[in-house]
């Protein structure tokens, strides 16, 4: 009996797990399946709770109905003959009464060895206890999984954050706000996926792998691909096969996508994160504020129920029309409080960026310099939501340049609760433009820069094929779901975010 046998054999349990590891050897010899793999529900919790849950008990005498559901004891309530436990669904849990009388002697012998934690079969009918609450009599309950580790303390919890992370399978169980950001996130993509497909565009796929790397200032990972013996790059974005797509003569496209960014971890980052861009010809960055304007709130609306959402104390108001719209240099000034003739002389922008501690590489043009200034003294300020349209063209080497002045580009960033949520751009193409920007990318490169971009030689043929004029967006996902889940760390939206490996121990 291998199984067994391989139980028997963990002497470096700790005392908890080993009275569980021992209960489960008793009932392996007492010959019970501790995994079986033939009970069928044919309700779940939720529906039971939904249908049943203000039906009177007179109303559930007449139902005379049978229900087999299955779930995971979370509570458990033991008098001798009679026990009480409650098991979990999806969201919410139902209370099961189980007797000796009803499950016989033997049956109900066995389903007392059972723990919190287990995972059991029951079926039985609905009624009411004395205190009124909705429960399953069980005239069968089975053992369907046993679990061998218990649970975190009911009114404890996790609280080691990482461990949270770490052990996301625990954390689901026994967190319910945990369980809820994730059901809401998946309602928040399944929303925006419905507001683009509603307006015409269609939804694509780009190669995550890459080799060349491309659509963003960024670090990025690199892997090999033995059989073809080349280098490849993870996605940072999928922008430059979306544009590809714009010169094939789709005019509405979008990816749902996950990028790859080799840079550092905070509350605000992730090296593994999700982006929603799209690409739409014949529209300009200005047409792109209103739709995301109405994307946001529709969402908000759609998953929140309104367009003015809680976050971390403070009311965010998506409502079209309330946003605000400020061009890059004005928000240096009038938000960051740098004077023009500071921002606009490069010795003195120079100067304030290593007051306010930050880096400055030697070469660096004033527009990457402008941008700092901006990191530290603007967007922190950046509360309700805004869009910072016309960035330097220093910083913008995919971005058309504006007709009127060749310095700055027709882009937009869109900023809330002090963080960048979007960036938007009319879309250059004209390739030769295009590549005497990459060009000057390749020379910071060299120059020590590992987030400039690649000479992509493919794209720019691509370009003089002839791409319309377009504009294009990304959206942060997983900083979205922060907002509309009120959630202060990048970490507790995104399921398995990236930790370092653990400590290899002994007991538990």
């Amino acid at each position: 009996m291998p199984m067994l046998e391989a139980l028997q054999v963990r002497d470096e349990l700790n005392p908890v797990i080993k009275t569980r590891v021992e209960k489960a050897c008793a009932l392996l010899e007492g010959g019970v399946n501790l995994y079986p793999n033939d009970f069928s529900k044919d309700s779940n919790v939720e529906d039971i709770l939904n249908e049943f849950g203000k039906a009177d008990a007179e109303e559930l005498e007449k139902l005379d109905r049978e229900f087999t559901v299955a779930g995971r004891v979370i509570a458990w309530r033991s008098f001798g003959k009679v026990t009480f436990f409650q098991i979990q669904g999806k969201t919410e849990g139902l209370q099961v009464y189980a007797a000796r009388d009803e499950l016989g002697a033997e049956q109900y012998g066995l389903f007392k060895k059972s723990d919190i934690g287990d995972i059991v079969g029951v079926r039985g009918k609905l009624f009411r206890t004395k205190t009124g609450e909705l429960t399953i009599a069980a005239a069968e309950c089975r053992l369907m999984t046993k679990s061998l580790r218990p649970l975190p303390e009911k009114y404890h919890g996790l609280k080691d954050v990482e461990i949270r992370y770490r052990q996301r399978y625990v954390d689901l169980i026994v967190t319910p706000r945990t369980r809820e950001i994730f059901t809401k996130r998946t309602k928040i993509v399944r929303a925006l996926r419905n507001y683009m497909d509603s307006r015409g565009f269609m939804e694509v796929e780009t190669p995550m792998m890459q080799p060349i790397p491309g659509g963003a200032t960024a670090k990025p990972f690199e892997t090999h691909h033995n059989a073809m013996d080349m280098k490849l790059y993870m996605r940072i974005a999928p922008e430059l096969y979306l544009k590809r797509l714009l010169v094939g003569g789709f005019e509405r496209v979008y990816e749902v996508n996950r990028n790859f960014r080799n840079e550092g971890i905070s509350t605000q980052h992730n090296p593994e994160f999700t982006m929603m861009e799209f690409y739409w010809a014949y529209a300009t960055f200005e047409d792109l504020m209103d739709l995301t304007e109405d994307m946001f709130s529709s969402v908000a609306a759609e998953v929140c129920g309104s367009p003015v959402v809680e976050y971390q104390g403070e009311k965010i108001d998506l409502t079209p029309g309330k946003w605000v719209r400020m061009p890059f240099h004005e928000s240096l000034e009038r938000i960051g409080g740098v004077s023009p003739d500071v921002y606009s002389d490069y010795e003195k922008c120079k100067a304030l960026v290593k007051q306010k501690g930050e880096k400055v590489v030697e070469g660096e043009k004033l527009g990457k310099l402008q941008a700092k200034l901006f990191d530290v003294l603007v967007e922190p300020k950046l509360v309700q939501p805004h869009f910072i349209y016309h960035y330097p063209t220093d910083i913008s080497p995919l971005s058309r340049r504006n007709e009127a002045n060749p310095d700055i580009t027709d882009r937009f960033e869109l900023f809330m609760t002090g963080r960048e949520m979007a960036n938007a751009f009319s879309e250059l193409n004209d390739p030769v433009d295009q590549r005497l920007r990459f060009e000057e990318q390749v020379r910071e490169k060299d120059a020590g820069d590992e987030e400039a971009h690649f000479m992509d030689e493919d794209y720019v043929r691509a370009l003089e094929y002839g791409m319309p004029p377009a504009a294009g967006q990304g959206v942060g996902i997983d900083r979205l779901v922060m907002l509309l889940t009120d959630s202060p760390s990048i970490r507790e939206v995104i399921l398995f975010p990236l930790l370092r490996p653990e400590a290899v121990t002994g007991g538990s």
